[in-house]
């Protein structure tokens, strides 16, 4: 190389040529670099690696070093780095593979030309190697990332699916990767690998964010490991061997949880898997997906959508309909009234739709509809012809029905204040009956309150079931709080730990940013009762929990529900209501929402929550949107 700095020690320095002033020069003294640098054994060979990393992190649109040869080094420094072990131990050279596949998935995450290259380069090999497991699951996390994304395009996928382990060590992995990061690097502190300690934290932590780190690093390993998975599963072909029930039934318990939540993960899969045929039969014969996927398609997440399409398609199906749809309808029963979600436009109308569309279809054997789930479409059908007719009536007739409905609101209210809780759900029933279709604000309300019954009445399905019907109705979509703390504690009963957790976080937040009286704050302080909840789920929903109890990990042993003692009697239960708590302590029954109802509410509480943001989540399987920086 033609120009070195007089204060460069190094001949032929990397840093020292990208200065070089004459781009003809810069550009052949680079291509000299990139075909030397794998055959030789100098010191510092990791700097100008992290140095390329970088500029791949910052650039990963330039084409300037992949017309330079930058895949073909990246490619014989694997091989090096898998084939000569003394080599690999000596100075930093320990760190190069790591760099030398991120980099590779770096240049291949937006650009289906640099993935061309790859390919032309000779990148699938080694990265298979890694992702075999011939180092450590550190570099398994690198390689699964790059092959997702040559997976990615039409002209690479081919090359990547040539490769036949692919598949089946993507799968392993998914299933195993969180036990692996625990096992071999969360669970001793002492035992950990120092270069594995550097990469997490570069350097700027100590032992508690190298744990930190590693919890999101093993939720990307897992969720990139599926992203590849779900190229896969676009071909029939492959659907086979994805759709064993031993993966299936993990596939929703597989989230990115709180430190990757812009993933879709399991139910991203699954969604891809009952688009075509070939995967809805295995789905709708797995033992509890059906079942799972009605709990996230209640769910106020940004995969909500993604569960109601694979219910939607598995009713659709005559050849799944049979299976499903004693535990699908009442689920998207519950969820006709949505307006529209994401890029869903009229979604309630069309689960009303496809759901007429079921019970008309109905025949002998085993396409026959069971009684309860005929009475179901059938109420759900009415109230649509009732929405109708109301059209048609006088306004003064629409205010006598709504006055009468507060009435017998009131009537319940009172009911639950003497403790007459199956009384109050009675009533506030008979109002839901009289309310006019059109009173949204009023019918969440009622939908809300019965829910609080049902909680009461140690009922949680039904109470999830009223709570889902006033976040369905509710402007904006799953955003209403008391029904938010409500179906939270109905999840909790039924040990859904994380339903329950992602509703008590959103409940806090929504009221950190509510001007409703009801819900202000008071010194700034989230209260004691959604703290506990909160803490208990996180317990509960930890990634590493399942590892954790596998290995004799302090995390993960007991009950979740015993971490913070033993309940009063006058427990989380009675204050579902949380606005509607007295100063004993003692729940009572008000309206929700008083500034978006016409029917007020005479009790007002001065409490305000701290504000807990969930980061914006990503719609679709694009993980380019989720790189992480190190």
């Amino acid at each position: 190389m033609d120009k070195v700095s007089p204060d460069c020690p190094y001949p032929g320095c990397f840093f020292c040529v990208m200065k070089e002033g004459n781009p003809s020069k810069r550009r052949a003294s680079i291509l000299k670099f990139f075909r030397e640098l794998p055959s030789q054994d100098d010191d510092g060979q990791v700097l100008p690696i992290s140095g390329l990393w970088n500029t791949a992190m910052a650039h990963p649109n330039d084409p300037e070093f992949i017309e330079l040869g930058i895949f073909e080094c990246m490619v014989a420094l694997i091989w090096k780095g898998l084939k000569n072990r003394r080599w690999l131990s000596h100075d930093q050279n320990i760190y190069i593979p790591y760099y030398a596949a991120h980099i590779i998935g770096s240049y291949t995450m937006n650009m289906e030309e640099f993935a061309e290259s790859a390919i032309h380069a000779g990148v699938t090999p080694p990265l298979v190697e890694l992702l075999r497991g011939r180092l450590t699951w550190v570099e398994q996390r690198v390689a699964v990332r790059a092959l997702g994304h040559l997976a990615t395009y039409t002209n690479t996928f081919p090359a990547v699916a040539s490769h036949g382990e692919i598949l089946e060590l993507a799968i392993q992995l998914a299933m195993s990767s969180l036990e692996i990061v625990y096992s071999h690097f969360y669970q001793y502190a002492d035992r950990r690998l120092s270069y594995h300690c550097d990469l997490l934290t570069r350097g700027m932590g100590g032992v508690e964010m190298e744990s930190r780190k590693a919890e999101e690093w093993a939720s990307q390993l897992q969720c990139w490991s599926l992203q590849l998975i779900n190229c896969f599963a676009f071909k029939p072909e492959f659907l086979p061997t994805i759709c064993k029930p031993e993966f299936l039934v993990k596939l929703p318990g597989m989230w990115g949880g709180l430190v990757n939540e812009n993933s879709p993960a399991g139910i991203g899969l699954l969604r891809t898997i009952c688009h075509h045929k070939l995967g809805r039969g295995p789905v709708a014969s797995c033992p509890g997906i059906i079942e799972a996927l009605c709990n996230i398609a209640r769910s106020s997440d940004d995969w909500q959508y993604m569960a109601i399409d694979c219910l939607l398609w598995l009713i659709q199906d005559p050849s799944t309909c049979h299976k499903v749809i004693d535990k699908a309808v009442p689920a998207l029963v519950d969820l006709a009234e949505i307006t529209n979600l994401g890029d869903h436009k009229k979604l309630g109308d069309y689960i009303v739709n496809v759901l007429q569309e079921c019970l008309q279809s109905q025949g002998t054997g085993r396409n026959t509809i069971s009684n309860h789930v005929k009475e179901l479409i059938e109420e759900l059908l009415n109230s649509k012809h009732r929405l109708k007719w109301e059209k048609s009536m006088p306004k003064e007739d629409l205010h006598i029905k709504q006055a009468a409905a507060l009435v017998v609101k009131l009537e319940g209210n009172s009911l639950f204040s003497s403790g007459n809780i199956a009384g109050a759900a009675s009533k506030y029933s008979e109002a839901l009956s009289l309310c006019p279709m059109r009173s949204k604000k009023e019918r969440v309300v009622l939908y809300s309150n019965r829910a609080q019954c049902h909680l009461l009445l140690q009922q949680p399905l039904a109470a999830i079931s009223d709570a889902t019907r006033a976040l369905c109705l509710h402007s904006p979509l799953n955003r209403h709080a008391k029904s938010l703390w409500r179906r939270a504690q109905a999840y909790d009963m039924l040990d859904l730990a994380k339903e329950s957790l992602l509703d008590a976080i959103l409940f806090i937040n929504e009221c950190s940013q509510s001007n409703d009286p009801d819900l202000s704050l008071r010194q700034n302080k989230v209260p004691d009762y959604a703290e506990r909840l909160v803490k208990k789920q996180m317990r509960a929903a930890w990634l590493f929990r399942e590892a954790a109890i596998k290995h004799g990990g302090v995390h993960g042993e007991g009950d979740a529900g015993d971490i913070y003692g033993q309940e009063s009697d006058g427990s989380e239960w009675e204050t579902a209501s949380e606005s509607d708590i007295g100063n004993d302590g003692r729940a009572e029954m008000g309206d929700d929402d008083d500034d978006d109802s016409e029917w007020k509410n005479e009790d007002k509480r001065k409490d305000k929550y701290d504000k807990v943001t969930l980061k914006d989540l990503k719609h679709g399987y694009n993980v380019h949107l989720a790189e992480d920086q190190s």
